[in-house]
């Protein structure tokens, strides 16, 4: 007989006796329903009835008060009615069961649930035949099937493991195809660049710029002192820029004449997640349109990658530049986390992922 329940949180919870749920004082939904009250939390434990209905019991330490309107009321009467196996429950209205998350099991069934606890509440139709609800959180929820096939369960990317498997192999030869075309690109003029920022926001600011060219040869490489923020303690901790460093750096309106002209030569301007680099660095431009100019220019290393390692290695999760370097065999050069070290790594990764990106 089976002896234990794994509940669709992941819990696994053990059979006991109603005997031995006394003496642990745990509760079952007719006590809880009693004492006007409801369960916060997943059941501690259950037992199974004769009929093959499950009985759960609950922690009296993770319980909650029931809605007032429910039990406070003063005019309304509360009506009830017993079970066959002696369980009490309310009557209540659909609304307020959906509040409650108790369904009716023609729902939970359209909601890919299965029913395996007795009612926890009921009301009436028109008709005076009974309505019963079941609690979502117990009901046990069926395997989803597979998109494709519509035969087998879902493996990955709501595909069962044959169609799964039939899509990445054509995933992963477009992904090839796409990273072995020859782009021609001139190495002088494609910019990978990085930034180190007094934090996240679009309201912080730059701390540093690198920008390397395709040959490796650092184009840029400087301190920018900010303007607002005087101290930056979160992100200090990761590219170890301290004020005290940037008391002498020029500011970024100082560098910003010598930034245009670099783009305005580069063909593209690649750096590992671009969006953030991008959402600081459009700035340097006072309009729209030369805002959208520079965007057409970026590219995302980071996307690519992350494609990459979609089409090739499907169980990896992380794509950080760390990631991508090790996964790509790439060693750093300098400091990691620093702009310069994280954007000739950035260019490393790059020509890994489109090794005839270049005209040479």
């Amino acid at each position: 007989m089976k002896q234990t329940m794994k509940l669709r949180s992941g819990a696994t919870i053990s059979r006991v006796t109603p005997a031995e749920a006394e003496q642990k004082s745990y509760l079952t939904r007719n006590v809880l329903n009693m004492m006007h009250l409801m369960p916060a939390g997943d059941p501690i434990a259950y037992d199974e009835n004769p009929d093959g209905s499950i009985t759960y019991f609950f922690d009296p330490c993770r319980v909650v008060e029931a809605p007032p309107e429910l039990w406070y009321a003063p005019a309304q009467k509360t009506e009830t009615q017993t079970l066959e196996n002696g369980t009490e429950i309310v009557r209540m209205s659909t609304k307020r069961a959906a509040s409650c998350g108790f369904y009716t099991k023609e729902r939970l069934s359209q909601m890919n649930y299965d029913v395996i606890e007795e009612p926890v509440a009921y009301t009436l139709r028109n008709d005076k035949s009974v309505i019963y609800f079941y609690d979502k959180k117990t009901a046990v929820r069926r395997p989803l099937m597979c998109v494709e096939c519509g035969k087998e369960v879902r493996y990955r990317r709501k595909l069962c493991k044959a169609c799964f498997e039939a899509d990445l192999a054509i995933r992963r030869a477009e992904g090839d195809l796409h990273r072995a075309t020859h782009f021609h690109m001139k190495r002088e003029e494609v910019l990978f660049f990085d930034l180190e920022l007094t934090g996240v926001y679009n309201h912080d600011e730059i701390l540093s710029i690198s920008i390397v060219d395709g040959t490796g040869r650092v184009i840029m490489d400087t301190l920018i002192r900010p303007i607002h923020k005087k101290k930056w303690k979160r992100t200090e901790k990761i590219h170890g820029i301290t004020p005290d460093m940037v008391v002498d750096a020029p500011t970024l309106e100082e560098v910003t004449p010598t930034l245009k002209e670099l783009f305005a030569k580069a063909e593209n301007l690649i750096a590992y997640g671009v969006s953030t680099d991008y959402s600081h660095i459009k700035y340097i431009y006072d309009t729209e349109a030369e805002r959208e100019a520079l965007h057409k220019k970026t590219r995302c290393a980071a996307n690519e990658f992350v494609r990459f390692q979609s089409e090739h290695y499907p169980e990896q999760v992380h794509a950080s530049l760390s990631d991508a370097m090790e996964r790509l065999d790439i060693s750093w050069e300098g400091v990691a986390h620093t702009s310069i070290a994280d954007t000739i790594g950035c260019a490393k990764v790059w020509e890994k992922l489109f090794p005839n990106y270049y005209e040479d």
